[in-house]
């Protein structure tokens, strides 16, 4: 067996190939980020790509799935819960595909996302029990995938990492992510093993009802251009812009400049609404980075922008992605919320009244959130 994990640093993000020696049959899962090293490998390696499979509909990131299967003239492959526009082929829990010797068996874990599913490697010929599982977002080292990115299930996340937990101890474990927004403690590290997570991942040593409390209180907020990214993950648009894939160099000030800004200058709160309800800088309005990529023709191009977050890294993250879309006006505020508090200047608590964004007065958000966390009923 031949099995590589490439990592994606900027986005924290984990893809794989795993590929028969025998064969030369190849697998690559949850690829993103950029096709040079897939194809580089693979005609190093002299593989031919039989699957391409994503464990899940990503929201944080654009999947290169599609991109990588046309190249190669091979289907995509997802469960068959996953709600997509285009072709690919539907796995069900169970189902087992050959890759030469090498068997990839599907377990359908739901949790993060409803069609979520982890992929079982087995090699037959060296024992009937697998070495390792990929499991996507479910179970992740130090943590599990969070259920709030919409059709997620706090209460099929802890029936899935329960199954997960069934595996034996030996087993190792490849997530979809070792950082990031998808779990509020991952470790760090790109891989654990089932043993270790049963002994030290807080998490599964909880019972069910304080599970479901720790997923569903407290959650992170949601990924930069969340909105734009999924919607395109399940082809419904074409926003593969939308994922900051670099890191430039943008303008910063302390939050001083935003008492003495020009009258007709803009302050933009990317914070989640309920964040910007609990205390925002006067004058600022809201406009989540979850939502951002969607509602670009709202943001004003000619006038100062000045992004704001809580402590100055979501900001930040927001400050580079308008660099790269021409909006050179765009400057972060370093130190955000925390820091104009803490020279103790004023707060307005509440949610923004209406008005245009275009003229710098506060505006409402319009379109729909997507549901914080869905609980199953007892």
């Amino acid at each position: 067996m031949y099995f590589k994990q490439i990592l994606d640093d900027h986005n924290g993000c984990a893809s794989y190939v795993i590929a028969s020696r025998d064969s030369r049959d190849a697998a690559i899962v949850d690829p993103s980020a950029d096709l040079a090293p897939y194809a580089a490998l693979l005609a190093e390696r002299g593989f031919h790509l039989r699957y391409v499979i994503d464990t899940h509909i990503h929201a944080d990131h654009i999947s290169l799935a599609r991109a990588l299967a046309a190249t190669h003239d091979v289907e995509v492959c997802l469960h068959e819960a996953a709600a997509v526009t285009y072709p690919h082929r539907a796995l069900s829990d169970g189902e087992e595909v050959p890759l030469g010797r090498l068997r990839l068996r599907f377990w359908h874990t739901p949790g993060h996302r409803p069609e979520l599913t982890s992929i079982l490697v087995v090699d037959p010929e060296r024992g009937p029990e697998p070495a390792m599982v990929l499991t996507g977002d479910s179970l992740l080292a130090g943590d599990v995938g969070r259920p709030d990115f919409g059709g997620g299930d706090a209460e099929a996340q802890f029936e899935s990492i329960g199954r997960l937990l069934r595996l034996p101890d030996w087993v190792a474990v490849f997530p979809g992510h070792f950082e990031g927004p998808c779990g509020k403690s991952m470790s760090g590290r790109p891989s654990t093993t089932i043993g270790y997570e049963r002994l030290y991942n807080r998490l599964l040593h909880l019972r069910r009802e304080a599970f479901v409390e720790a997923l569903t209180s407290g959650v992170p907020p949601r990924p930069l251009n969340m909105w734009a990214i999924e919607a395109t993950n399940r082809g419904q648009a074409d926003a593969n812009w939308a994922m900051l894939t670099t890191a430039p160099q943008v303008p910063q000030v302390e939050v001083e400049a935003l008492a003495e800004r020009a009258p007709e200058a803009v302050v933009m709160d990317v914070r989640e609404p309920e964040e910007y309800e609990a205390g925002h800088v006067p004058g600022a309005i809201s406009l989540p980075q979850a939502e951002l990529a969607s509602r670009l023709a709202e943001i004003p191009h000619e006038v100062p922008l000045f992004v704001i977050c809580r402590t100055g890294g979501r900001s930040l993250r927001v400050t580079q992605f308008l660099r790269t879309c021409g909006m050179q006006q765009a400057t972060n505020v370093r130190g955000g919320t925390e820091a104009w508090r803490a020279q103790g200047k004023s707060l307005v608590v509440g949610p923004q009244a209406d008005g245009n964004l275009q003229t710098g007065a506060l505006v409402s958000t319009t379109n729909p959130r997507q549901p914080r966390v869905r609980g199953r009923k007892q």
